[in-house]
């Protein structure tokens, strides 16, 4: 099963705690909420995976507008590795809480995990999950 996010990647943020009526509550920000709607719109649907899964996401990030043309092409060809906000792990928590009870159960059948960050001409995410 593989199906690409487009859009600007965005990770998982901490939960916001906010007081009402003197009592605490915790909610979700707004982005992650946006971003994780959107991972759900992407997916194609199906067949839900079951068992243990392996999963591949891939985030490819904007280059800078401020790079030169020689360095634009290093971050194109891989050479330049993205190493900026997001973390690779906050990443994999927004795409693979978006899927529970979609594509799987629950993500705590994901057993085999990976992430890489890129630069790329159009933002995006890819993700391949496979049952292993």
């Amino acid at each position: 099963m593989s199906f690409t996010v487009y859009g600007k990647p965005v990770g998982k943020q901490r939960p916001k705690f906010a007081r009402k009526y003197g009592s605490v509550m915790t909610y979700t920000p707004k982005e992650t909420v946006n971003y994780e709607n959107l991972v759900k719109i992407s997916y194609p649907g199906g067949v839900k995976l079951e068992g243990a899964i392996a999963a591949n996401i891939r985030g490819y990030f904007a280059i800078p507008k401020s790079v030169s043309k020689k360095q634009r092409e290093r971050m194109l060809a891989g050479e330049v590795k993205y190493t900026k906000k997001i973390d690779s792990d906050n990443l994999a928590k927004s795409i693979l809480d978006a899927l529970n009870h979609l594509a799987y159960d629950d993500d705590s059948q994901v057993c085999c995990l990976t992430v890489s960050k890129q630069y790329a001409e159009i933002e995006r995410v890819e993700v391949k999950l496979r049952e292993i």
